[in-house]
């Protein structure tokens, strides 16, 4: 666990802390071989080692919440359906969390597109 996860996610409103935390959970079971650090001011999941990349990051907003990637590509290859969707993440709110199969799949997606080689230098 990370303090300053822990901190970002204690700061938060109640509903929105208890949706966030149950993600990190899932998450966590999901990626457990993964260093949870904040990364682009949000909590989220690297790889290991020093050139570890970002699997998944999470943050709260003012009206939703986000599950992103951290790649362009990932979420256009999901049907998302009936969350609403940018190129870069997945919105959803605290009394509609997304679905562990959703979460799942785009998971799978992100680690695969990394174990294909995205964003390595050439």
């Amino acid at each position: 666990m990370s303090s300053e996860v822990d901190t970002y996610i204690a700061a938060l409103p109640a509903d929105q802390r208890d949706a966030l935390t149950t993600l990190r959970a899932r998450l966590k079971a999901l990626l457990p071989d993964h260093l949870e650090v904040m990364s682009y001011a949000m909590p989220g999941f690297r790889q290991h080692g020093p050139k570890g990349k970002m699997v998944a990051g999470y943050a709260a907003f003012a009206r939703h919440l986000g599950l992103y990637p951290h790649s362009g590509t990932v979420i256009p290859l999901i049907d998302c359906t009936p969350f609403k969707t940018s190129r870069s993440g997945v919105l959803f709110t605290p009394d509609t969390p997304l679905p562990d199969a959703l979460l799942e799949q785009i998971i799978n997606t992100r680690q695969a597109e990394l174990a294909a080689g995205y964003g390595r230098q050439t």
